[in-house]
């Protein structure tokens, strides 16, 4: 997932039983506030889930969001509204000082993800269409190609 799919992740998009995430928007600055937009290139997708997310998700629900958040609730917030671009940059930025990482960018771990996926034997059209949202399998290759 892009940064701005993720901060435009809603309590309606998780599907817990079968464990999917419905991709279908993103979050994107508008001056200084943020607008809700269709993924790029017609990425929307259904993005399979581990069961150690999926009880993750389960857990942050529980201790950040209302007893019954509405299906509309964003995922993470700041106060009242979605956490989204310059909030997460500066979580992330805090996460990776306080655990003693290397710079590593928040976009670096997509890149990871995806190099695990094509490591475990899936195909690229698999890791293109479901986990990454690329618009072509070329897009895919070109950036994993050496792996």
């Amino acid at each position: 997932m892009w940064k701005g799919e993720a901060a435009g992740v809603q309590v309606g998009d998780i599907d817990f039983a079968p464990r999917r995430l419905t991709v279908s928007r993103q979050l994107q600055r508008d001056g200084s506030t943020f607008v809700a937009r269709l993924p790029k290139y017609g990425s929307e997708r259904i993005v399979h889930l581990p069961d150690e997310l999926v009880t993750m998700l389960r857990s942050h629900i529980e201790r950040f969001l209302p007893d019954d958040p509405p299906s509309d609730a964003w995922l993470f917030t700041v106060g009242d509204g979605p956490m989204y671009d310059n909030d997460i940059d500066w979580r992330w930025r805090a996460t990776r000082t306080s655990s003693g990482l290397p710079h590593v960018r928040l976009h670096d771990l997509r890149h990871f993800y995806a190099s695990g996926l094509i490591a475990a034997g899936c195909d690229v059209v698999t890791v293109q269409r479901a986990a990454l949202g690329h618009s072509s399998a070329t897009t895919t290759l070109n950036t994993y190609s050496h792996l």
